[in-house]
Protein backbone atom coordinates (compact mmCIF):
# COMPACT_ATOMS: atom_id res chain seq x y z
CA UNK A 1 0.00 0.00 0.00
CA UNK A 2 1.69 3.24 1.20
CA UNK A 3 5.26 2.86 2.53
CA UNK A 4 6.62 5.18 5.24
CA UNK A 5 8.50 7.54 2.89
CA UNK A 6 5.45 8.03 0.65
CA UNK A 7 3.20 8.39 3.71
CA UNK A 8 5.42 11.21 5.06
CA UNK A 9 5.43 12.92 1.66
CA UNK A 10 1.62 12.73 1.50
CA UNK A 11 1.28 14.15 5.03
CA UNK A 12 3.70 16.98 4.15
CA UNK A 13 1.65 17.78 1.03
CA UNK A 14 -1.56 17.75 3.14
CA UNK A 15 -0.07 20.39 5.45
CA UNK A 16 1.23 22.81 2.80
CA UNK A 17 -1.06 22.48 -0.23
CA UNK A 18 -4.55 23.17 1.15
CA UNK A 19 -5.82 20.24 -0.97
CA UNK A 20 -7.92 17.48 0.52
CA UNK A 21 -6.71 13.92 1.03
CA UNK A 22 -8.57 12.59 -2.04
CA UNK A 23 -6.88 15.02 -4.43
CA UNK A 24 -3.46 14.30 -2.95
CA UNK A 25 -3.80 10.48 -3.13
CA UNK A 26 -4.97 10.90 -6.75
CA UNK A 27 -2.01 13.25 -7.49
CA UNK A 28 0.43 10.69 -6.01
CA UNK A 29 -1.27 8.00 -8.13
CA UNK A 30 -2.06 5.92 -5.03
CA UNK A 31 -5.61 5.70 -6.43
CA UNK A 32 -7.07 6.09 -9.92
CA UNK A 33 -9.82 8.51 -8.88
CA UNK A 34 -11.19 10.07 -5.71
CA UNK A 35 -13.98 7.47 -5.44
CA UNK A 36 -11.36 4.73 -4.95
CA UNK A 37 -9.76 6.28 -1.86
CA UNK A 38 -12.32 5.54 0.85
CA UNK A 39 -11.59 1.78 1.24
CA UNK A 40 -7.87 2.66 1.38
CA UNK A 41 -8.41 5.37 4.03
CA UNK A 42 -10.57 2.93 6.07
CA UNK A 43 -7.93 0.21 5.82
CA UNK A 44 -5.04 2.60 6.74
CA UNK A 45 -6.93 3.98 9.76
CA UNK A 46 -8.33 0.58 10.79
CA UNK A 47 -11.86 2.01 10.77
CA UNK A 48 -15.08 0.54 9.30
CA UNK A 49 -16.30 1.81 5.91
CA UNK A 50 -20.00 2.83 5.93
CA UNK A 51 -22.36 3.67 3.06
CA UNK A 52 -24.65 6.61 3.88
CA UNK A 53 -26.94 6.34 0.82
CA UNK A 54 -30.00 5.23 2.84
CA UNK A 55 -28.77 6.39 6.26
CA UNK A 56 -31.63 7.87 8.34
CA UNK A 57 -30.58 8.26 12.01
CA UNK A 58 -33.10 8.70 14.87
CA UNK A 59 -33.50 12.19 16.38
CA UNK A 60 -31.89 11.08 19.68
CA UNK A 61 -28.67 10.08 17.86
CA UNK A 62 -28.53 13.38 15.91
CA UNK A 63 -28.95 15.38 19.13
CA UNK A 64 -25.73 13.85 20.53
CA UNK A 65 -23.80 16.30 18.30
CA UNK A 66 -25.35 19.80 18.19
CA UNK A 67 -25.89 21.26 14.69
CA UNK A 68 -23.21 23.97 15.03
CA UNK A 69 -20.61 21.43 16.20
CA UNK A 70 -21.55 18.96 13.43
CA UNK A 71 -20.93 21.64 10.80
CA UNK A 72 -17.86 23.11 12.46
CA UNK A 73 -16.07 19.74 12.62
CA UNK A 74 -17.71 18.13 9.58
CA UNK A 75 -18.94 15.33 11.87
CA UNK A 76 -21.95 13.04 11.45
CA UNK A 77 -23.06 10.68 14.28
CA UNK A 78 -23.47 7.10 12.95
CA UNK A 79 -24.31 5.00 16.03
CA UNK A 80 -24.01 4.90 19.84
CA UNK A 81 -23.31 2.00 22.20
CA UNK A 82 -21.44 1.21 25.43
CA UNK A 83 -18.05 1.74 23.73
CA UNK A 84 -18.86 5.31 22.67
CA UNK A 85 -20.22 7.45 19.81
CA UNK A 86 -19.28 6.35 16.28
CA UNK A 87 -18.75 9.36 14.01
CA UNK A 88 -17.98 9.83 10.29
CA UNK A 89 -15.74 12.86 9.57
CA UNK A 90 -15.43 14.86 6.33
CA UNK A 91 -11.67 15.04 7.06
CA UNK A 92 -10.85 11.71 8.75
CA UNK A 93 -7.07 12.21 8.28
CA UNK A 94 -6.97 15.05 10.81
CA UNK A 95 -6.51 13.44 14.26
CA UNK A 96 -7.15 16.81 15.98
CA UNK A 97 -10.83 16.77 14.90
CA UNK A 98 -11.62 13.55 16.79
CA UNK A 99 -9.72 14.89 19.86
CA UNK A 100 -11.70 18.18 19.78
CA UNK A 101 -14.96 16.21 19.59
CA UNK A 102 -13.99 13.95 22.53
CA UNK A 103 -13.21 17.03 24.61
CA UNK A 104 -16.37 18.96 23.57
CA UNK A 105 -18.76 16.00 24.00
CA UNK A 106 -17.13 14.51 27.08
CA UNK A 107 -17.37 10.94 25.73
CA UNK A 108 -15.37 8.40 23.69
CA UNK A 109 -15.49 9.03 19.90
CA UNK A 110 -14.96 6.10 17.48
CA UNK A 111 -14.10 6.85 13.87
CA UNK A 112 -16.00 5.45 10.84
CA UNK A 113 -15.16 6.23 7.21
CA UNK A 114 -17.60 7.38 4.49
CA UNK A 115 -17.19 9.41 1.27
CA UNK A 116 -16.79 13.09 2.25
CA UNK A 117 -19.46 14.31 -0.20
CA UNK A 118 -22.00 11.88 1.36
CA UNK A 119 -21.21 13.16 4.86
CA UNK A 120 -21.50 16.81 3.71
CA UNK A 121 -24.84 16.14 2.02
CA UNK A 122 -26.22 14.29 5.08
CA UNK A 123 -25.13 17.05 7.51
CA UNK A 124 -26.91 19.57 5.27
CA UNK A 125 -30.06 17.47 4.96
CA UNK A 126 -30.31 16.38 8.61
CA UNK A 127 -29.25 19.60 10.36
CA UNK A 128 -31.13 22.12 8.15
CA UNK A 129 -30.16 24.03 4.99
CA UNK A 130 -27.27 26.30 4.13
CA UNK A 131 -28.94 29.49 5.41
CA UNK A 132 -29.05 28.21 8.99
CA UNK A 133 -25.58 26.70 8.64
CA UNK A 134 -24.13 30.05 7.56
CA UNK A 135 -25.78 31.92 10.44
CA UNK A 136 -24.33 29.46 12.97
CA UNK A 137 -20.86 29.58 11.42
CA UNK A 138 -20.92 33.40 11.33
CA UNK A 139 -21.82 33.31 15.01
CA UNK A 140 -18.70 31.22 15.69
CA UNK A 141 -16.54 33.69 13.71
CA UNK A 142 -17.65 36.94 15.33
CA UNK A 143 -14.26 37.90 16.77
CA UNK A 144 -12.34 40.50 14.77
CA UNK A 145 -9.24 39.83 12.69
CA UNK A 146 -7.92 43.34 12.14
CA UNK A 147 -4.14 43.47 12.53
CA UNK A 148 -2.97 39.88 12.16
CA UNK A 149 0.54 38.96 11.07
CA UNK A 150 0.88 36.83 7.90
CA UNK A 151 1.44 33.74 10.08
CA UNK A 152 -1.64 34.47 12.24
CA UNK A 153 -3.68 35.23 9.12
CA UNK A 154 -2.75 31.88 7.60
CA UNK A 155 -3.78 30.13 10.83
CA UNK A 156 -7.08 32.07 10.83
CA UNK A 157 -7.67 31.17 7.13
CA UNK A 158 -7.17 27.48 8.00
CA UNK A 159 -9.36 27.60 11.15
CA UNK A 160 -12.34 25.25 11.09
CA UNK A 161 -15.13 27.91 10.98
CA UNK A 162 -13.54 29.83 8.06
CA UNK A 163 -12.82 26.59 6.15
CA UNK A 164 -16.40 25.36 6.61
CA UNK A 165 -17.88 28.77 5.76
CA UNK A 166 -15.99 29.10 2.46
CA UNK A 167 -16.84 25.48 1.56
CA UNK A 168 -20.52 26.23 2.25
CA UNK A 169 -20.47 29.38 0.06
CA UNK A 170 -18.93 27.40 -2.83
CA UNK A 171 -21.36 24.50 -2.29
CA UNK A 172 -24.42 26.77 -2.29
CA UNK A 173 -23.33 28.82 -5.33
CA UNK A 174 -22.46 25.75 -7.40
CA UNK A 175 -25.69 23.99 -6.40
CA UNK A 176 -27.54 27.07 -7.72
CA UNK A 177 -25.66 26.54 -11.07
CA UNK A 178 -23.45 29.64 -10.65
CA UNK A 179 -20.94 30.40 -13.41
CA UNK A 180 -18.94 32.93 -11.32
CA UNK A 181 -18.57 33.66 -7.58
CA UNK A 182 -17.50 37.16 -6.46
CA UNK A 183 -15.96 38.09 -3.07
CA UNK A 184 -15.98 41.91 -2.89
CA UNK A 185 -14.66 44.03 0.03
CA UNK A 186 -15.99 47.60 0.42
CA UNK A 187 -15.39 50.30 3.05
CA UNK A 188 -18.23 49.27 5.37
CA UNK A 189 -19.32 45.84 4.10
CA UNK A 190 -18.17 42.65 2.40
CA UNK A 191 -20.34 41.29 -0.42
CA UNK A 192 -20.53 37.77 -1.82
CA UNK A 193 -22.39 37.54 -5.14
CA UNK A 194 -22.76 34.82 -7.74
CA UNK A 195 -23.85 34.82 -11.37
CA UNK A 196 -26.57 32.41 -12.56
CA UNK A 197 -27.71 32.44 -16.21
CA UNK A 198 -25.90 35.75 -16.71
CA UNK A 199 -27.54 37.62 -13.78
CA UNK A 200 -25.86 38.44 -10.43
CA UNK A 201 -27.46 37.49 -7.08
CA UNK A 202 -26.24 38.43 -3.60
CA UNK A 203 -25.78 36.02 -0.69
CA UNK A 204 -26.41 37.07 2.91
CA UNK A 205 -23.22 39.10 3.55
CA UNK A 206 -20.77 38.12 6.32
CA UNK A 207 -19.43 40.86 8.65
CA UNK A 208 -16.87 43.18 6.95
CA UNK A 209 -14.06 42.18 9.39
CA UNK A 210 -14.17 38.62 8.02
CA UNK A 211 -13.20 39.76 4.50
CA UNK A 212 -9.48 39.23 5.07
CA UNK A 213 -9.58 35.66 6.51
CA UNK A 214 -12.26 34.54 3.99
CA UNK A 215 -10.32 35.90 1.00
CA UNK A 216 -7.09 34.47 2.47
CA UNK A 217 -8.82 31.06 2.71
CA UNK A 218 -9.69 31.19 -1.02
CA UNK A 219 -6.06 32.15 -1.76
CA UNK A 220 -4.75 29.24 0.33
CA UNK A 221 -7.06 26.84 -1.53
CA UNK A 222 -5.80 28.12 -4.90
CA UNK A 223 -2.09 27.99 -3.92
CA UNK A 224 -1.56 31.77 -4.03
CA UNK A 225 0.80 33.85 -1.91
CA UNK A 226 -1.46 35.16 0.89
CA UNK A 227 1.17 37.69 2.04
CA UNK A 228 1.12 39.42 -1.39
CA UNK A 229 -1.89 41.73 -1.57
CA UNK A 230 -0.55 44.47 -3.88
CA UNK A 231 -0.62 42.74 -7.28
CA UNK A 232 -3.22 40.58 -9.11
CA UNK A 233 -2.75 36.81 -8.82
CA UNK A 234 -4.25 33.80 -10.61
CA UNK A 235 -4.84 30.29 -9.29
CA UNK A 236 -7.00 27.22 -9.58
CA UNK A 237 -9.06 25.04 -7.22
CA UNK A 238 -10.38 21.56 -8.01
CA UNK A 239 -13.25 20.95 -5.59
CA UNK A 240 -15.41 17.91 -5.03
CA UNK A 241 -19.03 19.14 -4.90
CA UNK A 242 -21.30 16.16 -4.30
CA UNK A 243 -19.94 13.34 -6.43
CA UNK A 244 -18.47 15.52 -9.20
CA UNK A 245 -15.22 17.43 -9.56
CA UNK A 246 -15.63 21.15 -10.27
CA UNK A 247 -12.77 23.26 -11.63
CA UNK A 248 -12.58 26.83 -10.25
CA UNK A 249 -10.33 29.45 -11.91
CA UNK A 250 -9.44 32.08 -9.29
CA UNK A 251 -8.39 35.67 -9.94
CA UNK A 252 -7.53 38.36 -7.34
CA UNK A 253 -7.51 42.13 -7.86
CA UNK A 254 -6.10 44.65 -5.33
CA UNK A 255 -8.70 47.38 -4.57
CA UNK A 256 -8.93 50.34 -2.18
CA UNK A 257 -10.46 48.18 0.59
CA UNK A 258 -8.65 44.87 0.09
CA UNK A 259 -8.58 42.19 -2.57
CA UNK A 260 -11.56 41.44 -4.78
CA UNK A 261 -11.65 37.75 -5.74
CA UNK A 262 -13.61 36.14 -8.57
CA UNK A 263 -13.95 32.39 -9.11
CA UNK A 264 -15.00 31.18 -12.57
CA UNK A 265 -16.81 27.84 -12.22
CA UNK A 266 -15.97 25.23 -14.86
CA UNK A 267 -18.28 22.32 -14.13
CA UNK A 268 -17.11 19.66 -16.56
CA UNK A 269 -20.16 17.49 -15.99
CA UNK A 270 -22.69 20.20 -16.91
CA UNK A 271 -21.00 21.54 -20.04
CA UNK A 272 -22.25 19.50 -22.94
CA UNK A 273 -19.45 19.71 -25.49
CA UNK A 274 -21.59 18.34 -28.26
CA UNK A 275 -22.77 20.22 -31.36
CA UNK A 276 -26.16 18.51 -31.31
CA UNK A 277 -26.93 19.74 -27.79
CA UNK A 278 -26.21 23.43 -28.56
CA UNK A 279 -29.63 23.75 -30.24
CA UNK A 280 -28.21 25.69 -33.18
CA UNK A 281 -30.79 26.68 -35.82
CA UNK A 282 -30.88 24.00 -38.55
CA UNK A 283 -29.14 26.14 -41.24
CA UNK A 284 -26.41 27.19 -38.76
CA UNK A 285 -25.82 23.60 -37.59
CA UNK A 286 -25.47 22.36 -41.18
CA UNK A 287 -23.15 25.22 -42.11
CA UNK A 288 -20.89 24.72 -39.07
CA UNK A 289 -20.56 20.96 -39.74
CA UNK A 290 -19.73 21.60 -43.44
CA UNK A 291 -17.18 24.30 -42.53
CA UNK A 292 -15.48 22.09 -39.91
CA UNK A 293 -15.03 19.41 -42.56
CA UNK A 294 -13.19 21.84 -44.91
CA UNK A 295 -9.43 21.33 -45.30
CA UNK A 296 -8.56 25.03 -44.93
CA UNK A 297 -9.90 28.52 -44.26
CA UNK A 298 -10.77 30.59 -41.18
CA UNK A 299 -14.00 30.29 -39.18
CA UNK A 300 -14.61 32.97 -36.53
CA UNK A 301 -17.12 33.00 -33.65
CA UNK A 302 -17.79 36.49 -32.30
CA UNK A 303 -19.64 38.04 -29.36
CA UNK A 304 -19.03 39.63 -25.93
CA UNK A 305 -17.42 37.85 -22.97
CA UNK A 306 -19.69 35.12 -21.63
CA UNK A 307 -21.63 34.65 -24.89
CA UNK A 308 -20.62 30.97 -25.14
CA UNK A 309 -18.05 31.37 -27.96
CA UNK A 310 -15.62 28.89 -26.40
CA UNK A 311 -18.36 26.30 -25.83
CA UNK A 312 -19.40 26.49 -29.49
CA UNK A 313 -15.81 26.07 -30.69
CA UNK A 314 -15.09 23.21 -28.26
CA UNK A 315 -18.24 21.43 -29.44
CA UNK A 316 -17.00 21.89 -33.02
CA UNK A 317 -13.56 20.52 -32.13
CA UNK A 318 -15.12 17.49 -30.48
CA UNK A 319 -17.06 16.86 -33.68
CA UNK A 320 -13.84 16.72 -35.79
CA UNK A 321 -11.66 15.07 -33.14
CA UNK A 322 -11.00 11.85 -35.08
CA UNK A 323 -7.99 9.55 -35.21
CA UNK A 324 -7.00 10.87 -38.66
CA UNK A 325 -7.02 14.57 -37.64
CA UNK A 326 -4.26 16.37 -35.73
CA UNK A 327 -5.76 19.25 -33.71
CA UNK A 328 -3.77 21.91 -31.81
CA UNK A 329 -5.23 24.67 -29.62
CA UNK A 330 -3.74 27.86 -28.11
CA UNK A 331 -5.90 29.12 -25.26
CA UNK A 332 -5.89 31.71 -22.48
CA UNK A 333 -6.57 29.75 -20.30
CA UNK A 334 -7.29 26.14 -21.30
CA UNK A 335 -10.87 25.83 -19.99
CA UNK A 336 -11.73 22.16 -20.64
CA UNK A 337 -9.38 19.26 -21.31
CA UNK A 338 -10.35 17.22 -24.37
CA UNK A 339 -8.71 13.83 -24.95
CA UNK A 340 -6.87 13.54 -28.25
CA UNK A 341 -6.36 17.30 -28.68
CA UNK A 342 -3.04 19.02 -27.89
CA UNK A 343 -3.84 22.15 -25.86
CA UNK A 344 -1.30 24.91 -25.12
CA UNK A 345 -1.97 27.64 -22.51
CA UNK A 346 -0.89 31.21 -23.32
CA UNK A 347 1.65 32.60 -20.81
CA UNK A 348 2.30 36.32 -21.32
CA UNK A 349 4.83 36.29 -18.44
CA UNK A 350 7.32 34.30 -20.54
CA UNK A 351 6.16 35.90 -23.82
CA UNK A 352 4.32 32.74 -24.87
CA UNK A 353 1.69 34.71 -26.81
CA UNK A 354 -0.98 33.55 -29.27
CA UNK A 355 1.17 34.61 -32.22
CA UNK A 356 4.27 32.82 -30.92
CA UNK A 357 2.37 29.58 -30.21
CA UNK A 358 0.66 29.79 -33.62
CA UNK A 359 4.01 30.18 -35.37
CA UNK A 360 5.26 27.04 -33.56
CA UNK A 361 2.05 25.18 -34.49
CA UNK A 362 2.87 25.44 -38.20
CA UNK A 363 5.95 23.25 -37.60
CA UNK A 364 3.86 20.61 -35.77
CA UNK A 365 2.05 19.22 -38.86
CA UNK A 366 -1.52 20.07 -37.73
CA UNK A 367 -4.76 19.67 -39.71
CA UNK A 368 -6.97 21.97 -37.63
CA UNK A 369 -5.95 24.79 -35.29
CA UNK A 370 -7.90 26.68 -32.61
CA UNK A 371 -6.57 30.12 -31.60
CA UNK A 372 -8.41 31.29 -28.47
CA UNK A 373 -8.65 34.88 -29.71
CA UNK A 374 -7.27 37.02 -32.55
CA UNK A 375 -6.04 40.02 -30.56
CA UNK A 376 -3.44 41.65 -32.81
CA UNK A 377 -2.08 41.98 -36.34
CA UNK A 378 0.62 39.31 -35.78
CA UNK A 379 -1.91 36.65 -34.74
CA UNK A 380 -4.26 37.64 -37.59
CA UNK A 381 -1.47 37.43 -40.19
CA UNK A 382 -0.21 34.02 -39.01
CA UNK A 383 -3.82 32.68 -38.86
CA UNK A 384 -4.31 33.79 -42.48
CA UNK A 385 -0.95 32.30 -43.49
CA UNK A 386 -1.92 29.00 -41.77
CA UNK A 387 -5.27 28.89 -43.58
CA UNK A 388 -3.69 29.64 -46.97
CA UNK A 389 -1.14 26.84 -46.48
CA UNK A 390 -3.80 24.18 -45.97
CA UNK A 391 -5.03 24.37 -42.36
CA UNK A 392 -8.49 25.03 -40.96
CA UNK A 393 -8.23 27.79 -38.31
CA UNK A 394 -10.96 28.39 -35.70
CA UNK A 395 -10.91 31.52 -33.54
CA UNK A 396 -12.91 34.18 -31.68
CA UNK A 397 -13.22 37.98 -31.85
CA UNK A 398 -15.03 40.52 -29.66
CA UNK A 399 -17.38 42.40 -32.00
CA UNK A 400 -21.06 43.35 -31.87
CA UNK A 401 -22.14 41.45 -34.98
CA UNK A 402 -20.85 39.10 -37.67
CA UNK A 403 -20.06 41.82 -40.24
CA UNK A 404 -18.07 43.73 -37.59
CA UNK A 405 -15.63 40.80 -37.33
CA UNK A 406 -14.69 41.17 -41.01
CA UNK A 407 -13.96 44.90 -40.73
CA UNK A 408 -12.09 44.34 -37.41
CA UNK A 409 -9.63 42.01 -39.20
CA UNK A 410 -9.06 44.65 -41.89
CA UNK A 411 -8.78 47.46 -39.30
CA UNK A 412 -6.04 45.48 -37.52
CA UNK A 413 -3.90 46.00 -40.59
CA UNK A 414 -4.34 42.77 -42.54
CA UNK A 415 -4.69 43.10 -46.31
CA UNK A 416 -8.37 42.98 -47.39
CA UNK A 417 -7.61 40.57 -50.27
CA UNK A 418 -6.03 38.11 -47.78
CA UNK A 419 -9.07 38.35 -45.47
CA UNK A 420 -11.37 37.78 -48.47
CA UNK A 421 -9.31 34.79 -49.64
CA UNK A 422 -9.10 33.02 -46.26
CA UNK A 423 -12.31 33.82 -44.30
CA UNK A 424 -14.99 31.13 -44.68
CA UNK A 425 -17.62 32.44 -42.29
CA UNK A 426 -18.43 34.33 -39.08
CA UNK A 427 -20.93 33.22 -36.43
CA UNK A 428 -22.11 35.96 -34.03
CA UNK A 429 -23.83 34.73 -30.88
CA UNK A 430 -25.46 35.85 -27.63
CA UNK A 431 -26.86 33.92 -24.67
CA UNK A 432 -30.36 34.83 -23.46
CA UNK A 433 -32.14 33.42 -20.42
CA UNK A 434 -34.98 31.00 -21.15
CA UNK A 435 -38.39 31.20 -19.47
CA UNK A 436 -38.85 28.75 -16.56
CA UNK A 437 -41.12 25.94 -17.77
CA UNK A 438 -42.76 25.58 -14.34
CA UNK A 439 -44.13 29.14 -14.12
CA UNK A 440 -44.38 30.13 -17.81
CA UNK A 441 -47.45 32.24 -18.43
CA UNK A 442 -48.92 34.12 -21.41
CA UNK A 443 -49.28 37.92 -21.22
CA UNK A 444 -49.90 40.93 -23.42
CA UNK A 445 -46.92 43.32 -23.78
CA UNK A 446 -47.66 47.06 -23.88
CA UNK A 447 -47.19 49.25 -26.97
CA UNK A 448 -44.04 50.94 -25.58
CA UNK A 449 -42.03 47.71 -25.28
CA UNK A 450 -43.28 46.47 -28.67
CA UNK A 451 -42.14 49.72 -30.30
CA UNK A 452 -38.62 49.13 -28.89
CA UNK A 453 -38.63 45.90 -30.93
CA UNK A 454 -39.87 47.85 -33.97
CA UNK A 455 -43.26 46.08 -33.88
CA UNK A 456 -46.85 47.28 -33.64
CA UNK A 457 -49.83 45.41 -32.15
CA UNK A 458 -51.77 45.12 -35.44
CA UNK A 459 -48.72 43.54 -37.20
CA UNK A 460 -48.63 40.71 -34.68
CA UNK A 461 -52.06 39.22 -35.28
CA UNK A 462 -52.58 36.17 -33.06
CA UNK A 463 -48.96 35.83 -31.83
CA UNK A 464 -48.68 35.05 -28.11
CA UNK A 465 -46.02 36.35 -25.71
CA UNK A 466 -44.81 34.63 -22.55
CA UNK A 467 -43.03 35.49 -19.33
CA UNK A 468 -42.11 33.65 -16.10
CA UNK A 469 -44.14 34.50 -12.97
CA UNK A 470 -41.38 33.27 -10.64
CA UNK A 471 -41.48 30.07 -8.56
CA UNK A 472 -39.35 27.91 -6.25
CA UNK A 473 -37.77 26.05 -9.19
CA UNK A 474 -36.31 29.23 -10.75
CA UNK A 475 -35.64 31.05 -7.46
CA UNK A 476 -38.50 33.51 -8.19
CA UNK A 477 -36.63 34.91 -11.24
CA UNK A 478 -38.96 33.57 -13.95
CA UNK A 479 -35.96 32.22 -15.85
CA UNK A 480 -34.09 28.91 -15.82
CA UNK A 481 -31.25 28.03 -18.18
CA UNK A 482 -29.99 29.86 -21.27
CA UNK A 483 -29.96 29.38 -25.03
CA UNK A 484 -28.08 30.94 -27.91
CA UNK A 485 -29.14 33.52 -30.48
CA UNK A 486 -27.14 33.25 -33.71
CA UNK A 487 -26.26 35.35 -36.77
CA UNK A 488 -24.35 33.52 -39.50
CA UNK A 489 -22.37 35.42 -42.14
CA UNK A 490 -21.43 33.05 -44.96
CA UNK A 491 -18.55 34.70 -46.86
CA UNK A 492 -19.59 34.17 -50.52
CA UNK A 493 -18.17 35.83 -53.66
CA UNK A 494 -20.39 38.97 -53.56
CA UNK A 495 -19.16 39.60 -49.99
CA UNK A 496 -15.51 38.87 -50.92
CA UNK A 497 -15.72 41.65 -53.53
CA UNK A 498 -17.00 44.10 -50.91
CA UNK A 499 -14.24 43.05 -48.44
CA UNK A 500 -11.55 43.73 -51.10
CA UNK A 501 -13.13 47.16 -51.67
CA UNK A 502 -12.84 47.85 -47.88
CA UNK A 503 -16.63 48.27 -47.58
CA UNK A 504 -17.77 49.33 -44.06
CA UNK A 505 -19.49 46.75 -41.87
CA UNK A 506 -22.95 48.29 -42.35
CA UNK A 507 -22.65 47.73 -46.14
CA UNK A 508 -21.42 44.14 -45.59
CA UNK A 509 -24.32 43.48 -43.19
CA UNK A 510 -26.89 44.90 -45.64
CA UNK A 511 -25.53 42.73 -48.47
CA UNK A 512 -25.54 39.62 -46.23
CA UNK A 513 -29.20 40.28 -45.27
CA UNK A 514 -30.03 40.57 -48.99
CA UNK A 515 -28.35 37.18 -49.47
CA UNK A 516 -30.54 35.64 -46.74
CA UNK A 517 -28.69 36.20 -43.42
CA UNK A 518 -30.86 36.06 -40.27
CA UNK A 519 -29.76 38.80 -37.83
CA UNK A 520 -29.41 38.34 -34.05
CA UNK A 521 -32.56 40.46 -33.53
CA UNK A 522 -34.57 38.33 -36.01
CA UNK A 523 -33.39 35.11 -34.32
CA UNK A 524 -34.38 36.70 -30.98
CA UNK A 525 -37.87 37.48 -32.31
CA UNK A 526 -38.41 33.89 -33.48
CA UNK A 527 -37.39 32.69 -29.98
CA UNK A 528 -39.91 35.12 -28.44
CA UNK A 529 -42.68 33.84 -30.75
CA UNK A 530 -41.75 30.23 -29.87
CA UNK A 531 -42.24 31.08 -26.17
CA UNK A 532 -38.62 30.32 -25.27
CA UNK A 533 -37.49 33.74 -24.02
CA UNK A 534 -38.87 37.20 -23.20
CA UNK A 535 -38.90 40.52 -25.05
CA UNK A 536 -36.74 42.04 -22.25
CA UNK A 537 -33.98 39.47 -22.76
CA UNK A 538 -33.86 39.99 -26.53
CA UNK A 539 -33.80 43.80 -26.15
CA UNK A 540 -31.01 43.48 -23.59
CA UNK A 541 -28.69 41.34 -25.74
CA UNK A 542 -29.40 42.37 -29.37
Amino acid sequence: MIDQALGEEILRELEVSGKDVGEILTDFQVVGSKKDIWPIVASELGAPLVDLTNFDPPEALLNMIPAGMARLHGALPISFDADGLTVALIDPMNPQTAEDLRFALGREVILAIAPDFQIEQKINDLYGGEGRAMEELLGQMERGSGNLSDKELEQEANSAPIVRYVDLVLYQAIRERASDIHFEPFEKDFKIRYRVDGALYEMAPPPAHLALPIISRVKVMSNMNIAERRIPQDGRIVKQIGDKAVDLRVSTLPTTYGESVVLRVLDRSSVNLDLGSLNLPKHVDEYVRLTLAKPNGIFVVTGPTGAGKTTTLYAGLKEINKIDTKILTAEDPVEYDIDGIIQVPVNEGIELTFSRILRAFLRQDPDKILVGEIRDIQTAQIAIQASLTGHLVLSTLHTNDAAGAVTRLVDMGTEPFLVAASLEGVLAQRLVRTICKECKTAYEPNEAILSQLGLSAHELGEKEFYTGRGCDVCGETGYRGRKGLFELLDVTDPLRELIIERAPSVVLKQKAIELGMTTLREDGLSNIYDGLTTIEEVLKYT
